[in-house]
């Protein structure tokens, strides 16, 4: 079929008759928006991206491309790259090849063609990626890397026009001007999806309450998601009358309807920095891509109906009926533009693919190479308190000490956030700096990631750890991926805290006590925390906000809820869980040891350290002496302590709160094995279950009797 729609360009092309000649420098018609040269050079940009897409399906089967998702029947988007302005960040829908070649056109020294060719082919010398993935994508561009599949783009779009205006006010002068919009595009079928639907939510949440949102929604409305027909007329029933949300409709076949409703839409979001919602008729021809049998669901009938709707060929009637080009005119730069692209396909073919791993993963930060840590660290001078006094006091000691912090979620505000944890930050830092956000955590996290593009260093907090489920991908698929997609050339710092864990006396249940971490810990690049005592979760945090700050990390910050206000270790009133917050920065992948025995080594983490001391006392009066490793960083593992320890006992047990599937004790063991030990390991770890609601916790929560006997069964 996209033989069909080549041959079918070049027949209609040649059937149309000169009408005479134009000005090129005339509008194009009369009172158009439009001049003959500008339409004949987006046109050439509609041009490029067809020949781009008939291109790819000619690679793919010749087993030398290896992605063929095109543009075909949406490079009406080129007029709307023509009704912005370059410097406006835009994050990209996979079809808007029309919208990068328009956009590449107003920005000197760019080679789009060459580019996006060099994405197909996995070359190296991909400028946005380095062949890591094929994306739209463009730091001289204004164009954010995204994969952009099922909208999961526009929570970080809606954070990044959240973060704009907020950033020139506090100084931190971003990469783009003051009064630029950001554009975001999707397709129908994405736009039921619940991240484009929170994302657009939220959106609006903030313009409702006054709050800067210059966002430019583009919806490029094909009727169909792969097989699945959007019903008619869907789009326009969920948005045209959406209180708070101006609606504007366009032709994406009628270049001029497009620029003309393009920049009316683009002018009220940047008047008013609120957002709109523009749609953008399109039709989807050759398939949704490549290895997609598109006769399989739709008639022969449905797929030629769509022929003359196809917006290339509307350009090229438009050009030959005002006189601007005739048809031989039209069919010539047709060829050419064939033969451009042939010519740089042969090109790029030859240039180097990836050899070798580290050259594939240099654009994931590495995990720091874990350093030792003393033994036992030095006392600190100054009054004890409770883990979460100690992430209240470091909190507000980031805020007070750079302008660039922003620390939100929900409840964290004027409530303090569930456990007060953050209680009393908004009033010392200001309602701009310390704020709720909606009940959501894909928005939290799209705050979160747009934020830190406009130069924020955001402290976004998740409620629950069972709560980060919900919005996983954000952190997966968009924050950990932002470097690789960019070779490093945009990053998206931020430490997310997570309050989670077990063992609440009396509450929750499962979404309240959660021990589920394998989903964070296997996401390449990203590193997470997890302190257990006061002392460590200010010194930890501090070392968090440096690696956000220093080196652009994502950071996963987890909080054991059960031990915010704990103060007692052994005895009710020893207050030995207490310390004091010191100014110390805890370096990346150090952990702790708690005593010197050479008989056993406990290693363990959050809730299991204390837990492990206790049991580690009871050892003690039965003559057996050991010591508790706190690993503190779950990624990365802080392997150098952990051989030492393990070393100096060679008999380990690990201590392991989550489950046993999945759980940190599977890669504590892993790591031992990997590095050569060769003493005794035994684990023990809570139940392959969700946590239940009340004391039936403690049938499948880890306890301190599972924890002893281990250890006795162990050194037996």
């Amino acid at each position: 079929m996209a033989e069909e729609i080549d041959e079918h360009f070049r027949r209609v092309i040649g059937q149309l008759r000169t009408v005479g000649s134009r000005d090129a420098g005339e509008p194009i018609v009369p009172g158009g928006v439009l001049t003959g040269e500008q339409v004949r050079q987006l046109f050439d940009a509609q041009l490029g991206s067809r020949q781009l897409d008939l291109m790819a399906r000619e690679l793919g089967k010749a087993k030398a491309g290896y992605y063929s998702i095109g543009s075909s029947g949406h490079e009406g988007n080129a007029g709307v790259a023509a009704a912005l302005r370059p410097t406006d960040p835009a994050l990209l829908h996979y079809r808007s090849g029309g919208f990068f070649l328009a956009r590449a056109a107003q920005v000197a020294g760019t080679d789009p063609l060459r580019d996006v060719l060099r994405g197909v082919v996995a070359s190296t010398h991909e400028p946005i990626s380095g062949g890591r993935h094929k994306v739209f994508g463009s730091k001289q561009l204004a164009v954010l890397p995204s994969t952009s599949t099922i909208a999961s783009h526009l929570p970080r779009a809606v954070g990044l026009a959240f973060g704009l205006d907020r950033a020139n006010q506090a100084g931190l002068r971003p990469e783009w001007p003051a009064d630029a919009i950001v554009v975001c595009s999707l397709g129908d079928a994405s736009a039921n999806h619940s991240t484009a639907v929170g994302a657009i939510n939220s959106a609006l949440h903030c313009a409702y309450q006054g709050v800067s949102m210059p966002l430019l929604i583009v919806c490029e409305d094909n009727g169909i998601g792969i097989s699945v027909r959007t019903p008619g007329g869907w789009i326009e029933h969920s948005y045209a009358q959406r209180q708070g949300l101006p609606y504007f409709d366009a032709d994406g076949s009628d270049l001029l309807s497009t620029v003309e409703t393009t920049r009316d839409a683009a002018d009220f979001v940047r008047t008013n920095r609120k957002p709109a919602f523009l749609r953008l008729r399109t039709v989807r021809l050759m398939g949704h891509a490549g290895s997609d049998l598109e006769q399989g669901y739709r008639s022969r009938s449905e797929i030629t109906a769509d022929y003359p709707k196809d917006p290339v060929l509307a350009t090229a009637r438009l050009l030959v009926e005002s006189g601007v080009c005739t048809p031989d005119e039209i069919l010539a730069a047709y060829a050419d533009k064939h033969a451009e692209v042939s010519r740089i396909s042969t090109q790029v073919q030859t240039e180097p693919r990836f050899a070798a791993t580290d050259e594939v993963t240099a654009a994931i930060p590495p995990l720091p190479a874990t350093p030792s840590s003393s033994a036992t660290p030095a006392e600190v001078a100054g009054d004890p308190v409770t883990l979460a006094q100690a992430i209240n006091h470091t909190l507000g000691e980031q805020l007070a000490a750079a302008e660039d912090v922003l620390v939100f979620g929900e409840d964290v505000a004027r409530k303090g956030g569930v456990y007060g944890v953050t209680k009393g930050l908004q009033r010392a830092s200001g309602a701009t700096r310390v704020f709720d956000t909606l009940l959501d955590e894909q928005t939290v996290l799209g705050t979160a990631l747009g934020a830190g593009l406009c130069g924020f260093l955001p402290i976004p907090e998740i409620q629950y750890l069972a709560y980060v489920h919900n919005a996983i991908d954000q952190i997966r698929g968009e924050a950990a991926t932002m470097g690789f997609f960019s070779a490093g050339q945009y990053r998206n710092p931020m430490v997310v805290r997570i309050a989670g864990y077990a063992y609440q006396k009396g509450f929750g249940g499962h979404f309240h006590n959660d021990n589920s971490v394998a989903a964070l810990r296997d996401i390449p690049g990203v590193l997470v925390a997890s302190p257990s005592r006061a002392d460590d979760a200010a010194g930890m945090l501090r070392g968090c906000v440096a690696a956000a700050r220093e080196q652009g990390r994502v950071v996963v910050y987890l909080e054991p809820i059960a031990l915010y206000h704990t103060r007692d270790l052994h005895e009710a009133g020893d207050e030995q869980w207490l310390a004091p917050v010191g100014t110390a920065s805890i370096p990346v992948g150090s952990a702790r040891t708690y005593g010197t025995g050479t008989d056993l080594t406990l290693v363990s983490f959050g809730n299991g350290v204390p837990m492990s001391l206790r049991v580690l006392r009871r050892l003690a009066d039965r003559g057996i002496n050991g010591r508790v490793l706190d690993l503190r960083w779950l990624a990365p593992l802080p392997v150098t302590d952990l051989l030492a320890a393990a070393g100096a006992s060679g008999r380990v047990l690990v201590v392991d709160e989550t489950r046993q599937s999945g759980g940190v004790s599977e890669s504590v063991f892993a790591a031992l094995v990997d590095h050569g030990f060769t003493g005794t390991m035994r684990r023990v770890t809570s139940t392959d279950s969700f946590v239940p609601l009340g004391p039936a916790t403690e049938q499948v929560l880890l306890g301190e009797p599972e924890i002893e006997k281990a250890a006795l069964d162990l050194l037996s």
